[in-house]
């Protein structure tokens, strides 16, 4: 038998609505990797981007779980000596909550071109409503 590897031509991508409400972060996370990177799909190729495009809504009604939420820290750098800046989680959640999940999503795709490119297709909003109906998204739900 010969393995069958995927050609870009061949891909078939479809639109995800995946609702975070009352989700855990990292375990969200993992499955929304999971669909960015179309490991769910039987035609699955590693060094091809065969995934899905994937709309997250209701992102700041997301949750976490121990003692994390008192805890998390978001850190970031300017690249300036003694430029870093610390966001702890109860800010973000307020300030920006879909960063949140952008940043769990972000650490577990691949750190090079394709990953960068698997995050243009994650859509994450903070509230109920997002502009992408016209795309038939088709409601997928978290196992």
């Amino acid at each position: 038998m010969k393995t069958y590897h995927q050609k870009p031509s061949e891909v078939q991508r479809n639109w995800l609505l995946v609702d975070a409400d009352n989700q855990v972060v990292g375990r969200l996370a993992t499955q929304i990797a999971t669909l960015l990177r179309g490991k769910h799909k039987p035609t699955y190729t590693p060094s091809l981007d065969g995934g899905d495009f994937v709309i997250v809504i209701n992102a700041e009604k997301i949750k976490i779980t121990g003692r994390k939420a008192d805890q998390k820290v978001y850190y970031r750098h300017s690249g300036y000596p003694g430029g870093i800046k610390a966001t702890p989680y109860k800010m973000m959640l307020t300030k920006h909550p879909d960063r949140i999940l952008r940043i769990a999503v972000k650490g577990m795709v691949p750190k090079n071109r394709m990953g960068r490119r698997l995050m243009t297709k994650l859509r994450i909003y903070a509230g109920s409503k997002h502009p992408h109906a016209a795309q038939q998204p088709i409601a997928w739900t978290p196992r």
